[in-house]
């Protein structure tokens, strides 16, 4: 009795080419969505927001709240800036403030931690600003 050879299944070109296709397809979509801006997630807060003791942003930095979606900043001691933190390129959000810029993660834009402005692109346009006020010690950041 003599068996059949085993064959092994093989992949045309055109099988693999369109595999490869789809997985940058879903690839490319999660990117952009992670960083796609909708009317619910940068909107601005409807009221005042209370993000806690002042004493958490530090002098000549800030601290991003991601829940909130605000960057706060200290430029000098005691005069505390507040920005919506959706960068205005993509809609990523910003994610640290180092060396005196609020920086953003997805294409490298930069802001000024005293008023938002675009200090490097591809953002063109700045921050969102929002008052904030301490009291009480703690921090409260209002739509402007």
């Amino acid at each position: 009795m003599s068996e059949a050879p085993e064959t092994s299944p093989t992949a045309s070109r055109r099988t693999v080419l369109c595999g490869a296709a789809a997985v940058l397809a879903a690839g490319g979509t999660v990117a952009v969505t992670g960083c796609s801006s909708s009317s619910s997630s940068g909107s601005a807060p409807k009221g005042p927001v209370d993000l806690g003791p002042a004493s958490a942003v530090p002098e000549g930095g800030g601290k991003v709240f991601r829940e909130q979606k605000i960057v706060v900043t200290q430029p000098t001691a005691g005069q505390y800036k507040a920005f919506n933190a959706r960068c205005t390129h993509a809609g990523c959000l910003v994610d640290q403030v180092k060396n005196n810029q609020i920086q953003c993660p997805c294409h490298g834009s930069r802001f000024a931690v005293t008023d938002g402005a675009v200090q490097d692109g591809p953002a063109s346009s700045p921050l969102p600003a929002y008052t904030v006020t301490v009291e009480a010690g703690n921090l409260k950041v209002t739509p402007s």
